[in-house]
């Protein structure tokens, strides 16, 4: 069946000049003898005209322009048609575009949706809200709501405010429950994954896999803040992996485990994020894995 490909340009998401890129598409779509057509994003998520669009024109790829808000909000409200969705990585962090080998590089980004290689990919909720990359509670959601107070985006501002609430952090009583058992622990955060980064190529689950039907838990727990940026460095490399969560709780300064679903009991209300995004937080969290939940197109070697 030919291939005819809708683009959702975000315009005001990452920090790169969108100027030329609708323009872009059009030349290099109309070179390949592609069909295709062109629509912008929302910020209130409302695409009822646009899904009879989809339906009526008989699209068959959905491309998405922008970063990993967008992606969460397109893959959220699209999923249901079962058409495959492309990346062109223009965000701020782009965590699943690199945790899916998606070039950064927009003209090879696109050649790659013009190849056309999917694969399928899990989805999770987190108590309503759905997630396709990373989640987490505590000091990286801190982060996440004190990065959306600036009018400057990117990987520089995104490190200043790490740096910034680096000095303030302080642990969290979480109680942990998984299917099989429960624990309490002290942690500085605790990252729900299926994507295995934060986004910018900063890895936080290395074991991570995007289509593997399970959740992947880092839980940062309580040290002198001497050692966190090492433990962190450490977790970043993969050699910290947890293969008996329960013997290595008071051992460990950070967990790593996998599990399709888990409960945590947030009774400091800790700040939460949804694909680095904060929301309101809540006393219980509870994530579940969504298996394939939708479809991504990426490069032959992924």
């Amino acid at each position: 069946m030919k291939r005819k490909l809708l683009f959702f340009i975000n315009p005001i998401s990452g920090t790169r000049n969108k100027k030329n890129i609708e323009s872009i598409i059009r030349k290099k779509c109309i070179k390949n003898e592609i069909d295709f057509d062109v629509v912008y994003t929302n910020s209130e998520g409302k695409y009822n005209e646009v899904e009879h669009k989809i339906i009526d024109e008989h699209f068959t790829d959905l491309i998405i322009v922008g970063g990993d808000g967008t992606v969460n909000q397109l893959t959220k409200t699209f999923k249901h048609l079962q058409l495959p969705f492309g990346i062109i990585p223009m965000g701020s962090g782009n965590g699943l575009a690199f945790a899916a080998n998606i070039p950064p590089n927009f003209l090879k980004a696109l050649k790659t949706i013009f190849i056309g290689n999917t694969i399928d990919v899990d989805a999770f909720m987190v108590n309503n809200h759905y997630s396709c990359m990373l989640s987490g509670v505590g000091l990286d959601a801190q982060v996440a709501f004190d990065f959306a107070q600036k009018t400057s985006r990117g990987l520089l501002t995104y490190t200043q405010q790490s740096i910034v609430n680096f000095f303030k952090a302080h642990p969290y009583l979480f109680e942990i429950k998984l299917p099989d058992f429960s624990f309490f622990t002290d942690a500085f955060f605790i990252s729900i994954a299926n994507s295995n980064q934060f986004g910018n190529n900063f890895t936080i689950a290395p074991k991570a896999s995007l289509n593997d039907g399970l959740l992947d838990i880092v839980i940062v727990q309580k040290m002198h803040k001497s050692k966190l940026p090492f433990a962190i460095l450490k977790q970043i490399k993969g050699n910290n992996l947890v293969e008996d969560v329960v013997n290595k709780v008071s051992k460990n300064n950070i967990l790593y485990f996998q599990t399709p679903s888990i409960t945590i009991h947030n009774t400091k209300l800790a700040r939460l994020h949804i694909d680095g995004e904060p929301i309101e937080t809540e006393e219980v969290i509870t994530a579940s894995i969504m298996p394939k939940a939708f479809k991504l197109i990426v490069p032959a070697q992924s």
